[in-house]
C-alpha cells in the first residue's frame, strides 16, 4: 500500500484535474484566432481549480485561508463553466461534449454528480459551502478524503 500524496489523492482533485485535462484537449480544436481570448482564459480557470485546491489543502488547519482559497476553487470552477457555456454558443464543442464537462462542474460545484432542481441563492450549495459542511459533520467519506 503507498502513502499518501496529499491533495493529489483528494476526489475533488482528482475530478477538477480531469476537468482541467478535458478544457486542454477540446480547446486544441478551436480556432486560431481564439488562442488569447477564448483558450487561454478557458485553460487558465480550469487549473487554476486545481492549484487553489492543492493550496487550501495545504493550508488546511487555518479556517480562514482554507476558506479564501477554497472560495476561490469555487469561483474559478464557475468561471470555467462561462468558457464552456461560450464554447458550446460559439459551436466550437458539441452538446455531448459540453453535458460531459457538465459532469465535473456539478460534481465541483455540489460535491455531488446529481442536478440539483433548485437553483435559487439559498438552495446553492458552492463548493465552499460544501466542504466546509462536510469538515463541520466529520463525515468519513466526502469530497474532500483520500480515495483508497
Amino acid at each position: 500500500m503507498r502513502g499518501s500524496r496529499g491533495y493529489k489523492d483528494l476526489i475533488v482533485y482528482r475530478k477538477a484535474f480531469a476537468l482541467a485535462m478535458k478544457v486542454f484537449h477540446l480547446t486544441k480544436k478551436f480556432p486560431k484566432e481564439e488562442r488569447y481570448l477564448l483558450i487561454d482564459q478557458f485553460r487558465r480557470s480550469s487549473r487554476s481549480v486545481c492549484s487553489c485546491l492543492a493550496e487550501a489543502y495545504r493550508k488546511r488547519k487555518y479556517q480562514p485561508y482554507f476558506v479564501n482559497k477554497i472560495t476561490d476553487a469555487d469561483a474559478e470552477n464557475s468561471e470555467t463553466e462561462v468558457w464552456i457555456d461560450f464554447a458550446y454558443a460559439c459551436e466550437y464543442i458539441s452538446g455531448d461534449e459540453k453535458e460531459d464537462s457538465a459532469y465535473f462542474l456539478l460534481f465541483l460545484m455540489n460535491g455531488t454528480e446529481e442536478p440539483e432542481v433548485d437553483r435559487t441563492p439559498t438552495a446553492y450549495r458552492g463548493l465552499a459551502y460544501c466542504l466546509l459542511l462536510r469538515m463541520k459533520e466529520n463525515l468519513n467519506r466526502s469530497i474532500w478524503t483520500h480515495t483508497s
